[in-house]
């Protein structure tokens, strides 16, 4: 699996961490081994930009998400469009772009009282299950998306640490973005990836 990670924000990040995690979120989410995924790192400049280009929106966000190809979690029945059982899927794919603004996820992490290194790599995940088409905009959805989100990061910070050289990996983050909301990883097929770039609000 290629992960690019460009931090072209002008601050220090823990780039291998995101990597990590966003390796970690794929692997769950079972997507092809040999997909690509790309991270921007940006100022609040460049973000600003892209918000208000893609999204209509004033100012810069936390994190944006543009999918390349409608991916979705693989079926678990065998047969199903060559991705049953155990094969990974999709199939070979260029996922799309996460963009991450650290000087927002910072602000955030501070109100959440947790690292801001710990609030990018939520905001990776985040930006992953957008890629994956998942959505937080009517309830349901917002329960199944920060519940699967909190689930991939308790589970990862539990393995490696994550963060947590120097920064304390706390299981929780904020919000009801790493609380459970009783949705388990998916054992059928998620939503279909919108074409659509998607904003973040990886907090709640």
């Amino acid at each position: 699996m290629t992960i690019d990670i460009v931090n072209e924000s002008g601050e220090t990040v823990g780039e291998t961490a995101l990597a990590a995690v966003a390796r970690y979120a794929l692997d769950r989410m079972r997507i092809h081994p040999l997909a690509e995924l790309s991270v921007l790192i940006v100022d609040e400049a460049a973000m600003t930009e892209l918000h208000e280009r893609w999204m209509g929106e004033p100012g810069p966000t936390d994190v944006l998400s543009f999918p390349m190809d409608e991916l979705r979690p693989p079926s678990p029945v065998a047969g199903t469009s060559g991705r049953g059982g155990d094969e990974p899927g999709p199939d070979l794919a260029l996922l799309g772009d996460v963009v991450l603004c650290p000087q927002v996820a910072a602000a955030q992490a501070k109100e959440a009282g947790h690292s801001a290194q710990q609030e990018l790599e939520l905001l990776t995940v985040h930006g992953i299950l957008h890629l994956l088409g998942y959505d937080h905009a009517d309830p349901e959805e917002e329960a199944a998306m920060f519940g699967l989100q909190g689930q991939i990061l308790t589970a990862w910070r539990a393995g490696s640490g994550g963060s947590a050289a120097g920064t304390g990996a706390a299981a929780g983050a904020s919000g009801s973005a790493t609380q459970a909301a009783g949705a388990a990883l998916p054992d059928t097929e998620g939503p279909a990836a919108s074409a659509a770039p998607q904003d973040g609000e990886g907090t709640g």
